[in-house]
């Protein structure tokens, strides 16, 4: 079998293993029945039909001189309320067409009587047995059984090895089932471990091995969750410090003089860009992770977006396509689209794109700007917390804009890719799922 074809999952291999052992298992029972129950009692069967044709056709050798065998064995038995002889034409009549055909008795038969036979078996108000032996080719003998079955031939065999076999794989799954599980639990957590969000101790059950891997996981996460809040409490200790200092300058250079007004200017901005750090420290902190989710069309958010006083001070384009709503965190996915637009105006000249759409399975919204670009070994480190430089396209701020942006689009779900435009710039686009993850 093609290797890509095999189950890649545990539970489909599962299956795959029981169900193979299985159908050997069943091929050998039939074989084994069939050769050891089904076969010596149609042989005791056919074996007494033969004797009986054989000594039928031993009593007729004084008597064919002047009549074909098949004649004479007409005459024979013609007052034999059991076996009856018919021309082919005679038997097509009295039903030999409507018999079944059983190339099993038939080679037993052919063995018994020294040349080829064939034996067929009908049903109904009797059961019939029709034979066409080698002493008379042209003819059949009617042999008429009171109380013989021709299902013990085929039909509870069949029955029997069916029924086990679809209880063996009922049981078989629900096993391989039980088996998985765990495995489908601790993969679900891992997801949720990936996107921030941190899950209570998994329960230890399923296989040994199973249990030892989900007890390192609880200690996995256990402990990133504890590394994640000793980093959101440094964080957060920092930017509130820094908060009071901060307020002091400020009042401090409102009191500066006319003269110093340059200086002030520098002063008041370089707090406003530190402000503005700080907010993206909290923003990282808090993750969005406590905001509700609302069933809401992106091209709302995007539309709301594009008539900011301060994103329409540029030439902007909205190629807003036909997207479904999808269940997200407006104030989240809002703050995506402001860092992406804030990014295309810093690092563009001047042009923006937002455009919109959906996929199977997704629904999706572009930035694209006609800035200088990244190039492709920067593309993955501009997503990386406190990088900068214009190479990563974070020359500003603390760099966690766009860790920001990933960490809320994971936390959907979702993915984000980057690339150059082949006109030039940067294209960022973003994909959420129709389904809440």
């Amino acid at each position: 079998m093609p290797r890509t074809l095999l189950p890649r999952s545990n539970f489909g291999q599962t299956v795959l293993l029981i169900g193979s052992l299985l159908l050997v298992n069943q091929l050998v029972s039939y074989l084994s029945v069939l050769a050891y129950v089904v076969k010596p009692s149609t042989q005791q069967m056919v074996q007494l039909l033969s004797r009986q044709v054989e000594l039928v056709f031993s009593d007729l050798q004084l008597d064919i001189e002047h009549l074909t065998p098949l004649d004479a064995l007409k005459a024979k038995l013609a007052d034999d309320p059991h076996m009856e002889a018919f021309t082919a034409r005679e038997a097509d009549a009295a039903g030999v067409k409507q018999a079944t055909f059983y190339r099993l008795l038939s080679d037993q038969m052919s063995t018994y009587l020294g040349g080829k036979a064939r034996v067929k078996l009908s049903t109904g108000e009797k059961f019939q047995v029709w034979i066409q032996p080698p002493q008379a080719p042209d003819g059949w003998i009617r042999v008429s059984l009171s109380s013989f079955d021709d299902s013990f031939v085929n039909n509870p065999l069949v029955i029997y090895l069916l029924a086990i076999g679809t209880l063996s794989v009922l049981g078989g799954w629900w096993f391989a089932r039980l088996q998985s599980r765990p495995l489908r639990r601790l993969q679900r957590a891992a997801l949720q471990v990936s996107r921030g969000v941190f899950p209570k101790p998994l329960p230890l059950s399923g296989s040994a091995e199973v249990m030892e891997v989900t007890k390192a996981f609880n200690q996995m996460a256990a402990s990133m969750a504890r590394l994640e809040t000793d980093r959101n409490l440094l964080l957060a200790g920092v930017s509130h410090d820094l908060r009071t200092p901060l307020t002091r300058i400020r009042l401090s250079a409102e009191m500066m003089s006319q003269e110093d007004e340059f200086l002030k200017s520098g002063i008041e901005h370089d707090i406003d860009d530190m402000n503005a750090i700080i907010d993206q420290f909290i923003a990282f902190i808090r993750g969005h992770q406590d905001e509700s989710r609302q069933l809401l069309n992106i091209n709302e958010l995007l539309t709301e977006v594009a008539n900011l006083e301060e994103v329409r001070g540029g030439e902007l384009e909205l190629a807003l396509g036909e997207t479904s709503a999808v269940p997200m965190q407006p104030v989240a996915i809002k703050r995506v689209i402001n860092n992406l637009v804030e990014n295309g105006q810093r690092y563009g000249h001047g042009w923006l794109r937002l455009s919109s759409g959906q996929e199977p399975g997704w629904i999706w919204f572009k930035v694209e700007d006609n800035g200088d670009g990244i190039p492709l070994t920067q593309l993955e480190a501009m997503f990386q917390p406190f990088h900068q430089g214009d190479k990563a396209r974070g020359g500003a701020g603390s760099g966690l804009g766009l860790t920001i942006v990933r960490r809320i689009i994971e936390h959907h779900g979702g993915e984000i890719h980057v690339a150059n435009r082949r006109a030039g710039g940067l294209e960022v686009k973003v994909r959420l799922p129709r389904e809440e993850a």
